[in-house]
């Protein structure tokens, strides 16, 4: 299991009720993933474990989630603090010009006439646009915009970004 790339889409806080249900803090864009998910993989104290899901439900912010073979709350209780990861297949697909965060960080970013700036290092997650963090070979930080005029190709394969950098950036 440890073989496969896995990635993080919520966390266990706690035990909910008596009947070993669980409070999970959504880590994802699409926290509903969870009330069609039949399995889900458990990452605690570098361990991994494999559960069935028995129920889900939305709880104001959170999710309840109830495992197969779960049906006290102190058994639940030691799950507290687990990370709930998924594979790259259950990801949820997302529109042609979106891209998860994870796939984004570490490609090399150039401007449009192939200046090299740096790896991208960060996305800030703002309120108006996500700003990429882009840091260059002497450690410094360019901030980005991840805007459609800003950004003009994105190459996953080739690990490649190339923006134009709007006038007084630098």
């Amino acid at each position: 299991m440890q073989d496969t790339p896995l990635i993080t889409v919520g966390k266990i806080l706690d035990a909910h009720g008596v009947r070993g249900w669980v409070r999970v803090l959504p880590l994802t864009d699409f926290p509903e993933r969870f009330l069609d998910m039949a399995q889900v993989i458990l990452l605690q104290n570098g361990q991994y474990m494999e559960y069935r899901l028995a129920e889900a439900m939305q709880h104001k912010q959170f999710v309840l989630l109830r495992f197969e073979g779960i049906s006290d709350m102190n058994v639940a209780k030691v799950l507290k603090g687990a990370l709930l990861q998924v594979t790259k297949e259950q990801l949820i697909k997302l529109p042609g010009d979106s891209y998860y965060i994870f796939d984004l960080l570490g490609l090399s970013v150039y401007t449009t006439v192939s200046e090299y700036l740096g790896e991208l290092e960060d996305v800030l997650r703002t309120g108006a646009n996500d700003v990429f963090v882009v840091k260059d070979e002497r450690g410094r930080s360019v901030l980005i915009p991840a805007l459609k005029q800003v950004v003009k190709k994105i190459d996953l394969d080739a690990r490649r970004m190339v923006v134009e950098l709007p006038e007084g950036l630098r």
